[in-house]
Order: C-alpha cells, then sequence, then structure tokens
C-alpha cells in the first residue's frame, strides 16, 4: 500500500529548508524546470499519448480531452509560464505592515510560507507544473495527487521537475507525488493533519465537495464554474454575441467558461436568434425555458432545474428569459457558485446594481468571464480559483500561497 504518511515527512523535511532559500536559488531552480520541460517533450508526449487513448476508450467528452491533451506548443507554454512566475516579485520576507506601540515595542506583520500545500486536482497536465512552481517560489513544498486520467502525463512531468531539481542541486523532495490516484489515499491526504498544512482541491463540484466534506485539514474551494451571462435590455446585441461565443465556445472544459445565457424578455427576441446563429457554428446544444423555445424552436431543448445547476464543461448551454435584473440577479445568486458572472449593459445604474448585489468572486461588467485567470489579472500563473471567502478570493497567486507571522522587537518590556 502507498505510504503517504512517509511521502509528507519528506516533504515537511524539504520544506524546511526551502523556506530559507533566497530569492536568487528559487529562481535558479525554476529555471532548471523550465529547462528540463523543454529538454523533456517527446518523452512528455509519449506519456501524454497513453491518457488520450484511455480517455477515447472510456469515452471522455471531446472537450475534456483537449483539457487533457499536451502538444510541444502547449508544453512550451508551460514552460513560458514557469519563467514568467521566475520575473515576479517573491512574496516571502514581505512586509506587510509594521508600527510602534506605546510601549515601544516594534511590531512587524511579515510574510511566511504555509509549509506543505497538497493540491488534488482532475485532468489538466498543466497544473501539476503551474502548481509546483508557484509552490517553490512562494517557499513551500507541494504533494501533487493528479487524477488518474492524467496520471501518465502528470508523473512524466513531476520526474522531469525532479531531475532537474536534483541535478542543480536542489531537493527534490520540495515536489511530490501520490503514484496511487485510488480515493482511498486521497481521502488520507485530506486527513494529514500535521503534515500537510493547507489543501487546494482544484476540479469539478463532485471534486470539491468530497474535499470540503473530508477533510480534517484547512482547505480553500476552487475551480468548480458555473458561471452566468446577463444580457440586459439596453445591452448592445453585437458585444453580447461577442462575449457569449468567447464564454462559451473559447474553452469550454475550463471553470471560467459560461454555461447559463440569462436574456431580459424585452430583447429575447432581437438578441437570441443572433445568439444562436453564433453558437451554432460551434455546435453547441442549448436547453432553455419555455419562452425560449417558443421564439427559437426545435432547436432548444428543455430545461430543467438541473440544467441551471450544472457545470457542463462542454459545448451546451442553458438558456433563460428573465424579468429584468432583479430577476436575473436572483437567478445567479441562487445558482452560481460564486465564481464569475457578467452582465452587458450600457446603463450604469444596472451595472452598478449588478455588480453590488452578485455576490461572485469576479464580477464583469461588459467583458468575458474567460478573464478570471491568474495571468490575465497581474497575477502570474495561478495555483487556482477560490471560490470561498476566507483566505483568499479569485484567482490564488504567489501572495496568496503565503501567510504571515508578527515579529515583536523589545528593550525589555514586560507586561
Amino acid at each position: 500500500m502507498f505510504d503517504l504518511t512517509a511521502l509528507a515527512r519528506r516533504g515537511q523535511s524539504s520544506a524546511k529548508k526551502l523556506a530559507t532559500l533566497s530569492t536568487v536559488e528559487k529562481n535558479k531552480a525554476l529555471t532548471a524546470i523550465a529547462d528540463g520541460l523543454r529538454a523533456n517533450v517527446q518523452s512528455i508526449l509519449t506519456a501524454n499519448q497513453i491518457d488520450l487513448a484511455h480517455a477515447d476508450e472510456n469515452g471522455i467528452s471531446k472537450a475534456m480531452q483537449d483539457r487533457l491533451r499536451l502538444t510541444a506548443q502547449r508544453i512550451e507554454d508551460i514552460a513560458l509560464a514557469v519563467e514568467e512566475i521566475i520575473q515576479l516579485d517573491d512574496p516571502v520576507g514581505k512586509v506587510d505592515r509594521g508600527f510602534t506601540r506605546p510601549n515601544g515595542l516594534e511590531i512587524v506583520q511579515k510574510r511566511v510560507p504555509f509549509g506543505v500545500i497538497g493540491v488534488i486536482y482532475e485532468s489538466r497536465p498543466n497544473v501539476t507544473v503551474d502548481t509546483a512552481a508557484l509552490c517553490l517560489k512562494s517557499g513551500n513544498a507541494v504533494i501533487l495527487r493528479g487524477g488518474k486520467e492524467a496520471y501518465h502525463s502528470n508523473l512524466a512531468l513531476v520526474t522531469c521537475m525532479r531531475e532537474a531539481l536534483e541535478q542543480s542541486g536542489f531537493n527534490p523532495d520540495m515536489i511530490l507525488f501520490v503514484e496511487d490516484t485510488s480515493r482511498e489515499v486521497s481521502r488520507q491526504l485530506m486527513r494529514l493533519n500535521g503534515y500537510v498544512d493547507l489543501l487546494i482541491p482544484r476540479g469539478g463540484a463532485g471534486l470539491i465537495a468530497s474535499v470540503v466534506e473530508n477533510a480534517t485539514v484547512p482547505v480553500i474551494e476552487t475551480g468548480s464554474g458555473n458561471c452566468h451571462l446577463y444580457v440586459e435590455k439596453t445591452a448592445d446585441l453585437e458585444m453580447a454575441v461577442n462575449i457569449l461565443e468567447n464564454g462559451k465556445c473559447s474553452r469550454p472544459s475550463v471553470c471560467n467558461a459560461l454555461e447559463t445565457l440569462l436574456v431580459d424578455w424585452e430583447i429575447a427576441e432581437a438578441f437570441l436568434p443572433k445568439a444562436k446563429k453564433a453558437l451554432d457554428a460551434h455546435q453547441v446544444e442549448w436547453r432553455g425555458c419555455d419562452k425560449t423555445q417558443a421564439i427559437l424552436g426545435d432547436g432548444v431543448l428543455p430545461a430543467s432545474q438541473k440544467d441551471y445547476e450544472t457545470e457542463y464543461n462542454d459545448y451546451i448551454l442553458a438558456v433563460k428569459i428573465v424579468d429584468g435584473i432583479d430577476d436575473a440577479i436572483s437567478h445567479i445568486n441562487q445558482y452560481s457558485t460564486r465564481h464569475s458572472d457578467c452582465i452587458v449593459t450600457k446603463s450604469l445604474d444596472f451595472s452598478r446594481k449588478f455588480t453590488r448585489e452578485v455576490d461572485s468572486a469576479a464580477v464583469y461588467v461588459n467583458a468575458s468571464t474567460r478573464f478570471t485567470d491568474g495571468g490575465e489579472f497581474g497575477f502570474g500563473a495561478e495555483v487556482g480559483i477560490s471560490t470561498q471567502k476566507l483566505h483568499v478570493r479569485g484567482p490564488m497567486g504567489l501572495e496568496h500561497l503565503t501567510t504571515y507571522k508578527y515579529l515583536i522587537i523589545g528593550s525589555g518590556q514586560i507586561r
């Protein structure tokens, strides 16, 4: 049986040393990883082909296969993302604030690593490298537990990174991989109190729910994205079509893709045929309310409540005609996973109302939800999109992978 506790002990040991490395040393390690990825493209692609073949045999959707697929260019993009992290400011040691108390005590709040971060994720091999690189730069050892769908790809990437670290004189145990993909071992990772300082799940609603229900270590919820677009009655219809097409079709398998379209009843007859024509080019399946079906006809399947609750990660769109902005906001706050939601409008008052009352991590006015991303926000690569309110919300970059401690300097004060 896989000895997860022994693996975690190795992570703890490496984390102590990693926390003391300088920015120059950490950047040297990251450079070695980027170079190692480029030197091992063929072996990584060979491993990825095994996963893709299994995915096809198991009937995994084309959208999810795209999420799994690696190409030479995608590996180069992953290496470039590592190099972007090198250019980012190191958060470790950053002083958030400092002050002197009336009794002369000097108090400083300073950024420090968590220690060992566990990450449980599904089917996206780029997460393996992005997460490892972010954890390394922020001074944390990482335990990676990827999904079985991407097992061979993840193992090849981790092997490449660990070899690059070792050949450069660093402890390879800064990056650890759980080779057992069973649920039992996954649950063990969720309960490794005393070994894992923070656990981050990245994946669909089922994975997130499982981790939240079973974990006893601290957890940050990320990833599940039932994202909405509301086309308000004053909207520029061409803009709305472009935002819808980009949000739904540019990459439907990711968490910031659109899943539900809400349309004001006053413009539904003008807007919906335009939207349907644009999405038909991508063979998107529509599931709509009675009013949507009445306007668009047999090309729309009837929508159930479950459709409005679902993160499809596929070329499927739930559609509802709403009775104004209050109805739209009520629907979003009922069904949204608090990830990313958007309004298209020309009204300043309606945009302010929407941003004020929609309770999501990222609320958009006249822009695609696909921008909810660490790189697009200027954070560099991200470890995930937090949909909770503690301790971070939205894209999680380097600084969000640190905590802080207080340094108190005195001159003999007693209480």
